[in-house]
């Protein structure tokens, strides 16, 4: 079967995790996703374990389904091929300021002169109508501008503010990206015109954030304070039980009541004005939580996610990395492989985590090596074997050594 984005060509003019997951996603689901990375590489082919130097775990996480072409943008042969392949293409994305695009004469202005029906889709830290625009921006420091550490403090109850142990927003960000990309490809579906994206880190995790937490201070005048009270309680975490740790959502009103009848405490829950209602429950929360704690902890993880199962009361055990890889609903369904990478060598894939009747993503290719694609792309776009040889030879572009 052919991926719902069959016949659609990418530029991929991005680095690190955040763009190179999005156009990953789209490679999946059949775009032809042509990586153009400068001499040396996507800095993140260096981030390790990895088997090689330059094919790092990380690399082979967000790389899959791609080509890789290597260009030296700083060389006139190189900057005059990466124009060609602008001229085949559907969308073209990028991770680096608009600065610097514009200093390297890869501007939407330019660009789209070239190839009108472009979707020039740049993800980037902040807005280019802020005081912020020329920033610079990776996860970390997003992550602390919309509070993200200062929640996980008053969460945890005090102690040292502390980053997500995720990347939150690289991935976050490049989530929202393909739904954006994709919007404007059936647009230009319509009207065979492309258009300028911007999509900013900054404003779209903080809309990501307030929504949850905007709380009192969505009303004009405010009606109470910031922050969900729920998410921010220092007793929402795994709670610890008889022999491990369990993770339980006793949420609505239906959860509550089964969850007394579990214990055959239905009477006291009706006596106790804290359970009426979601209303009062948020706003006794932090109470509520701490004897949830307690009470788990009379019994095992295996009775309680039994019970919980009776109860139809959500429920999931606490894993850690290690056992992630041995769950057993994700065995079932065949969510991981192994497969033989032609330079890696055996390694561990992850299956696409949707299901569709017609058009089913799949990986389409293996994370390419640096340059792994450059002469099959050159000579797609018109280059004779002779040309290349010369681009080969003066840098302006490289196939792997080895």
């Amino acid at each position: 079967m052919t991926g719902p984005l069959d016949g659609v060509r990418v530029i991929d003019l991005s680095n690190m995790l955040m763009a190179p997951y999005t156009t990953q996603i789209m490679g999946d689901m059949g775009a032809d996703v042509i990586k153009v990375e400068a001499p040396g590489g996507d800095p993140v082919r260096g981030v390790g374990p990895g088997r090689h130097d330059d094919m790092g775990h990380i690399f082979l996480n967000c790389n899959r389904s791609k080509r890789s072409i290597l260009l030296d943008l700083k060389q006139p042969e190189g900057h005059a091929a990466l124009l060609k392949l602008v001229k085949t293409a559907d969308v073209f994305i990028y991770n680096r300021r608009p600065q610097v695009m514009a200093r390297l004469n890869l501007s939407y202005e330019m660009l789209s002169e070239i190839n009108p029906r472009l979707i020039y889709a740049g993800l980037f830290g902040f807005s280019q109508n802020g005081p912020y625009a020329a920033k610079p921006a990776f996860d970390d420091l997003i992550q602390g501008a919309i509070g993200i550490p200062a929640l996980a403090q008053e969460a945890a109850g005090g102690g040292e503010p502390v980053y997500s142990p995720t990347t939150i927003v690289d991935r976050g960000v490049g989530l929202w990206a393909v739904g954006q990309i994709n919007a404007a490809l059936y647009r230009q579906a319509k009207t065979g015109r492309g258009q300028r994206i911007d999509m900013p880190m900054f404003e779209m995790m903080a809309s990501f954030v307030l929504g949850d937490h905007m709380a009192g201070r969505t009303f004009d005048p405010p009606v109470g304070p910031m922050g969900y009270k729920r998410i921010i309680n220092a007793h929402r975490r795994p709670y610890k039980t008889k022999d491990s740790y369990v993770c339980v959502m006793v949420y609505t009103d239906k959860h509550w009541r089964a969850f007394f009848r579990l214990l055959g405490k239905e009477v006291e829950m009706d006596k106790d004005p804290r359970y009426a209602s979601m209303s009062t429950r948020t706003a006794n929360i932090a109470d509520i939580y701490a004897e949830l704690a307690e009470v788990l902890k009379d019994r095992t993880t295996a009775e309680w996610l039994a019970l919980f199962e009776e109860g139809d009361i959500p429920a999931m055990p606490m894993h850690t990395m290690e056992s992630l890889l041995e769950d057993p609903h994700l065995e079932a369904i065949n969510f991981f492989s192994f497969i033989d990478h032609p330079s890696e060598g055996r390694i561990r894939d992850m299956a696409v985590p949707s299901h569709w009747s017609e058009t089913q993503p799949e990986r389409s290719r293996m994370a390419p090596r640096l340059g792994e694609h450059s002469a099959e792309i050159l000579a797609e776009i018109g280059y004779s074997p002779e040309k290349i040889a010369v681009m080969m030879a003066s840098g302006a572009s490289e196939e792997p050594k080895t």
